[in-house]
């Protein structure tokens, strides 16, 4: 028993090792300009614990992917817990979603390289299951608050992530992202004031 323990210990550390190191080099390099070879060197393990762990370097991108999405996930559901409604951090969480996007390892990993590895569809539905449902349960809960007006909950969640979807890459293909950023924001903010409709008071 202890010995099969020490063996998952290895092999969960010699996995987080590859993602970590994959990490850095895809943000640095992007996907197509980093090799496997780089990153089994830089990792310090063999090629065999490499396919050991993951079926190609398309395989372990998605790894690296949904480490960040888990990341600018917790970010979000942060920045929402902090809030005293949900229709506030229904904005919060998009807003730190869209911060993170000045970043260039999220630019890079999410946004430009996620959709051209896994395809857009898949590249969407994958984002969606990170944010759809909590999103529609904040949206839920801010109609019972009486904060926004009662309307169809699926077709608002969809129009807010397909927004930031769109805002996000505004902020990762611009030249400069502190200032697409910036203009991001006041549209962003007319939105939400728009989605939100006529609110009792």
């Amino acid at each position: 028993m202890k010995t099969e323990t020490r063996q998952a210990r290895r092999s969960a550390a010699t996995r987080a090792a590859l993602v970590r190191v994959a990490r850095r080099l895809f943000a640095e390099r992007g996907y197509a300009g980093t090799a496997t070879e780089d990153v089994v060197k830089r990792a310090r393990v063999t090629r065999g614990a490499l396919y050991h762990h993951f079926r190609d370097k398309s395989d372990l991108f998605a790894a690296v992917l949904d480490e960040e999405q888990k990341k600018l996930s917790a970010l979000a559901m942060t920045a929402g817990a902090a809030q005293p409604d949900p229709w506030r951090a229904i904005v919060a969480a998009s807003n730190a979603v869209l911060d993170a996007c000045v970043d260039p390892a999220v630019q890079r990993i999410v946004l430009i390289d996620g959709p051209a590895v896994l395809g857009l569809v898949e590249w969407r539905e994958a984002d969606q299951s990170y944010y759809l449902g909590g999103l529609e349960r904040l949206i839920e809960a801010a109609m019972a608050q009486g904060l926004i007006e009662q309307q169809p909950v699926e077709p608002l969640a969809h129009i807010i992530l397909g927004a930031l979807h769109e805002a996000s890459m505004l902020i990762a293909r611009s030249e400069d992202k502190a200032a697409a950023r910036r203009s991001v924001a006041g549209a962003v903010g007319r939105l939400f004031a728009g989605l939100r409709g006529r609110a009792p008071g």
